[in-house]
């Protein structure tokens, strides 16, 4: 995180010495331009453009060791920016220490792939070396960033550091004086998916590929966003298209092998997968996409090897090691452990590599009962994850706060009789972690009723209410008290046709997406006759157990004890005034209930929901289905009590999550 000043009000004079400085330094005058540089940097010592700066000029004045000084400087304040990689780069180059400076400049791509300037230099090392297959790679490369306007050159460079509101502005300048140039149409749209603003980004695309059929990278940038919004017989179809076009581009068919996955073809995804490895043994990424589908259908013997093939090939790629551990069954050996502990040891490891690694290690090593060393990595690799974000508890704070404002009893009385007729939904809300998917699965196995997945229609739409009025001042969730009977019944209708291709012909089926508890008003405006249950954990069981897990996406408030800490007292809070407001219609289910008398709690989880007892309901573990959640493999053994207080190994490490918690720590129910 960059830490500019304490004084505000410094701050502009800072960005004003950094022009200045870059002025210079473009003019020639390097030692005036160090000058300048050097009194940024007794302001803000972690400034990432001063520092950056200030090693160029160190390079260009020949005080090389002065510079990689400062690079190291930089590259602690500021581990994912890559043109320090680059800038090293140059600086090995310049002392004839050609192996470290590819190493730097790979190192350098890898964190920013629009820096053209690695690019070239590495394209005429592969050459060098007969390395063809990396040779056309940086060729591409090459030829690709050399071909774009020089502000979409920058656009480019922005959204590899993650400066996405200044790319987004470039972007629309850009495309205000060219409205249909097809690039700068695609970089918008995917600042757009990296913001979470998806409708915006699917119609870039759409139109994009519209006015540009032949634009592949659009439209495999089109399946993807199809598929973060769960349109996958959409995304199906654009991927088969990609395919017939080209059915030996490896990222054709991983993306058609992915939707295949997502809309339950796992075994046309599978045949796809090996065909991959078969002809590109060495592709690290395909065999962990392979291992998770295998996962996902129970094959877990098959997976762990998959996992285990994945960090054969590329020793520092995290997301396998985390894997195995997600599994929650798998046993790391020593030379694992071993293996984790040395690369995470290593120079140059990208932060991604890194938290992956320190998930792994947090369970491995809590698995043999090394609780201190365990903590140690978890709360590691939560600081690692949490520098990616830009969550905010006192912003989630305030957006409780105000739903218990706005919506009181009497808002939703004078709405009655509005909505969707439907009851088809069954909603399982509350947090990651809290029981969720055992509850699908209990009612999965119900004859009427058909498990899905975590479906983002109700977040998608709360998303698309919040951006449509904004220009108007009246944004989500306010929006709602003016939205019309008729439009209510049109959105309500819609979620259920939206979600009809995820279902297998029950009478009612699941959407067990946690973050929709954020969404109840929504919920019971539209879909009235939705039924909704509140899933509830113990708050250190359950804030410990999201500590430790590391989320495909989302779920940012569970990086660090506080934050998770304070997310569940919120989610408490706003429960009870739903509780309050509109009384008997949520239905809480208590884990630890759960788990004490099975039996008892399934047949009041089916009286709520008007479902006869079924037998297979309490046999939910022979029940065969596709599970994608972390719990899939604990779902598929019958109930056990040994996970209900594992946050007691770590109890004296979290007093920062009793703090967080309060009171809640022992009045949640």
């Amino acid at each position: 995180m960059t830490i500019v000043d304490t004084d505000p009000a410094a701050q502009p004079s800072l960005e004003k010495r950094l022009e200045q400085a870059k002025a210079s330094l473009q003019n020639g005058d390097i030692k005036q331009a160090a000058q300048m540089l050097d009194q940024l940097l007794s302001i803000s010592s972690t400034h990432r453009d001063g520092l950056y700066y200030m090693a160029v000029c160190l390079r260009k004045l020949g005080e090389y060791s002065t510079a990689e000084e400062v690079l190291r400087q930089l590259k602690i304040a500021h581990p994912r920016y890559g043109r320090a990689f680059q800038e090293q780069g140059y600086c090995f180059l310049e002392q004839a220490k050609n192996v470290d400076a590819i190493q730097s400049f790979e190192a350098a791509v890898a964190l920013n792939a629009a820096l053209l300037g690695s690019w070239k230099i590495l394209l005429a090392y592969y050459e060098k070396q007969g390395n063809v297959e990396q040779a056309e790679l940086a060729y591409q490369r090459v030829r690709w960033l050399s071909s774009l306007p020089e502000p979409l050159q920058a656009v480019t460079s922005l959204i590899n550091e993650n400066r996405l509101f200044v790319a987004e502005q470039i972007c629309r300048r850009f495309l205000t004086e060219h409205p249909k140039h097809a690039e700068a149409m695609r970089l918008l749209a995917s600042v757009g998916s990296q913001l979470q603003i998806l409708d915006d980004a699917e119609f870039l695309l759409e139109s994009c590929v519209e006015f540009e059929p032949t634009f592949n990278g659009a439209r495999l940038d089109y399946v993807m966003v199809l598929h973060k919004r769960q349109k996958f017989q959409k995304s199906l179809e654009q991927a088969q298209y990609l395919y017939k076009i080209d059915s030996n581009n490896v990222n054709y068919k991983v993306a058609l092998a992915a939707q295949y996955e997502a809309v339950g073809n796992f075994s046309e995804a599978l045949t796809i997968y090996d065909s991959v490895v078969q002809i590109h043994p060495n592709l690290h990424g395909v065999y962990s996409a392979r291992g998770h589908a295998l996962k996902t259908v129970g094959q877990t013997n098959d997976a762990i090897a998959s996992y285990q093939k994945a960090y054969q090939i590329t020793p520092s790629f995290g997301d396998a090691y985390w894997s195995l551990a997600n599994l929650k069954t798998y046993t790391f050996s020593d030379d694992e452990l071993t293996g984790m502990r040395g690369q995470l040891e290593l120079d140059g490891i990208a932060t991604e590599d890194k938290f992956h690694l320190c998930f792994a290690l947090g369970k491995a090593l809590e698995d043999r009962e090394m609780f201190a060393e365990s903590f140690a990595y978890y709360d590691q690799g939560n600081s690692l994850k949490l520098e990616t974000t830009t969550y905010s508890s006192e912003q989630m704070e305030s957006q409780v706060d105000e739903q218990k404002r706005l919506f009181d009893a009497g808002f939703f009385e004078s709405r009655r009789g509005s909505g969707s007729s439907s009851n088809a939904p069954i909603f399982v809300v509350g947090l990651p972690r809290a029981g969720s998917t055992l509850l699908e699965q209990i009612l999965a196995s119900h004859s009427q009723v058909d498990g899905t997945r975590e479906l983002a229609n109700i977040i998608g739409l709360a998303n698309q209410l919040n951006r449509g009025r904004r220009k108007n001042g009246e944004p989500y969730p306010s929006i709602l008290a003016s939205l019309k009977p008729e439009q209510l019944k049109k959105l309500g209708d819609d979620f259920i046709e939206d979600t009809l291709f995820h279902r297998q012909g029950g009478v009612y089926f699941i959407d067990k997406m946690p973050n929709n508890f954020r969404h109840i008003p929504l919920i019971k405006l539209i879909l009235p006759n939705a039924k909704i249950i509140d899933a509830r954990r113990e708050p250190m069981a359950c804030c410990f157990s999201g500590f430790k897990q590391l989320f495909s996406e989302g779920q940012e408030f569970s990086y660090g004890l506080d934050n998770i800490g304070r997310y569940y007292r919120a989610y408490v809070d706003v429960m009870s005034h739903w509780d309050a407001v509109l009384p008997g219609q949520i239905l809480r289910v208590q884990h630890e209930d759960v788990v004490d008398d099975l039996e008892a709690q399934v047949r009041r989880l089916l009286d709520f929901c008007g479902l006869p007892f079924e037998q297979q309901c309490l046999d939910f573990h022979q029940t065969e289905r596709a599970v994608r959640t972390p719990s899939s493999e604990q779902v598929r053994q019958p109930i056990y009590q040994s996970g209900l207080s594992q946050w007691k190994n770590y109890d004296e490490f979290l007093q920062p999550l009793k703090d967080a918690l309060g009171a809640t720590a022992t009045s949640y129910r």
